[in-house]
């Protein structure tokens, strides 16, 4: 991998990891674009990197909701009761994918992380948001009541399952659980920083699997691991550009949702799936 390449990547899952929009799908198809696809063990070590660069976004997170982590800290001391009931509904709507995560990750892995099914994940994801911002119209913002302290377990586990369709690439985590805790009742913007507080569990699991998978192949002298193809430097860069292009992408995205709805965002994946359809029907580009 080269320097520039690990900057556009930094970039990509920085401003598209927290927006409902797919990180993992724009990456793929990016790598992708940049021909960085084109052998086996190279698509190998790119995919895991397009999973581990993901975690450097969540230390945006952490600087960002610095606040929330310390009250959930507080919380599993006693000292804030409301601190505990964030907590622990952010383990309860992480359970089914951790649970889920593991099993599928092969087949996924497999079948899934290619430009066409992730070009499909975008198109259906775009039209479900549209439907929910023509509901959030139809119906009036005095159904979005629910704040974070509001949430139960039964809120959390929804919000959960939402997440576990997020597997697919090209679907979003983001999409899917703002979207779906709105569907629950919850107001975007509060939607929006759960969805950021879940991640920090979602994000780093699938990191530690990715390396631990990756350590173990490194102990094969005649299997390539990703450190190896991609080498340190580029990564480091990579994660770099990723932790501040993130930081910027979070606070304009709450501020956008607290005045706008979701239909921007599915618009903007109809139209994706519709250029890189028109570009591939004649021959500008080829994906996998």
């Amino acid at each position: 991998m080269t320097w520039y390449e690990a900057i556009i990547l930094g970039i990509v899952e920085g401003i598209t990891e927290f927006l409902p929009i797919s990180s993992t799908g724009h990456l793929i198809i990016a790598a992708d674009l940049m021909g960085m696809s084109d052998d086996e063990e190279t698509k190998a070590a790119i995919d895991g990197y397009i999973i581990v660069i993901q975690a450097f976004a969540l230390l945006a997170i952490i600087g960002l909701y610095f606040p929330r982590m310390i009250q959930m800290l507080r919380g599993l001391f006693g000292r804030d009761r409301k601190g505990l009931k964030l907590f622990i509904n952010i383990c309860i709507a992480f359970a089914p994918i951790l649970v889920l995560g593991p099993l599928l990750h092969s087949t996924i892995m497999t079948h899934l992380f290619r430009p066409t099914p992730v070009l499909l994940a975008l198109f259906l994801g775009g039209i479900w948001m549209i439907w929910i911002d023509h509901r959030r119209k139809q119906f009036g913002e005095e159904q979005y009541i629910l704040e974070i302290d509001d949430l139960t377990w039964k809120h959390a586990l929804g919000i959960g399952l939402f997440q576990c369709a997020s597997m697919w690439p090209g679907t979003s985590r983001a999409m899917m659980t703002i979207a779906g805790a709105t569907v629950l009742g919850m107001k975007p913007a509060r939607a929006a920083e759960f969805s950021f507080l879940l991640g920090l569990p979602t994000i780093l699991g699938a990191t530690v699997y990715e390396l631990g998978k990756d350590l173990l192949l490194s102990q094969d002298p005649d299997t390539a691991a990703m450190f190896d193809v991609i080498g340190w430097g580029p990564l480091l860069l990579g994660c770099v550009v990723t932790v501040i292009s993130a930081a910027l992408a979070v606070k304009w995205l709450v501020g956008f949702l607290s005045n706008h709805g979701l239909a921007a965002f599915g618009w903007y994946r109809i139209a994706l799936c519709v250029v890189m359809g028109v570009l591939l029907l004649f021959n500008v580009i080829q994906l996998a």
